[in-house]
């Protein structure tokens, strides 16, 4: 079956840290602040198969000229389905005009991303302070 991919979706708390739980994102642990993350994203897009949560992407934004991709999930059962890439071309599509789209890969992501179009920043690394376990 096709995922229902659409923006601006609702969300409950129970499907999202069902997501998050099957992909082991330590966000999940937080459900509180995540959903309240989720919730005040510029954008947020779902991909729903007979109205179950399969997959979903967020975005950060200034509105005009930067965005940035924090999350994109897709349940482990659901992938390779182009379920990621749905989501990830829905994202596209309401920021490609925008001067700079940004998020950070690692892992088999990398390849996904460059398919989308990503490429590495110039000679930059990227840095955090991390609170999560799920990244080493």
């Amino acid at each position: 079956m096709n995922p229902v991919v659409s923006l601006h979706d609702s969300i409950a708390t129970d499907e999202v840290i069902e997501l998050y739980r099957a992909n082991a994102w330590s966000a999940a642990n937080k459900p509180g602040e995540l959903m309240a993350a989720l919730r005040n994203s510029h954008a947020l897009a779902t991909a729903r198969i007979e109205g179950r949560l399969v997959g979903l992407a967020n975005a950060i934004s200034d509105g005009h000229l930067v965005v940035y991709f924090p999350h994109l999930l897709v349940h482990p059962e659901m992938q390779r389905r182009g379920i990621g890439r749905a989501l990830m071309e829905a994202m596209l599509d309401r920021y490609r005009s925008f001067h700079q789209l940004m998020l950070i890969a690692d892992g088999d992501a990398l390849r996904f991303y460059e398919a989308m179009g990503f490429t590495q920043a110039g000679q930059t690394t990227p840095m955090w302070i991390y609170a999560g376990t799920d990244h080493r």
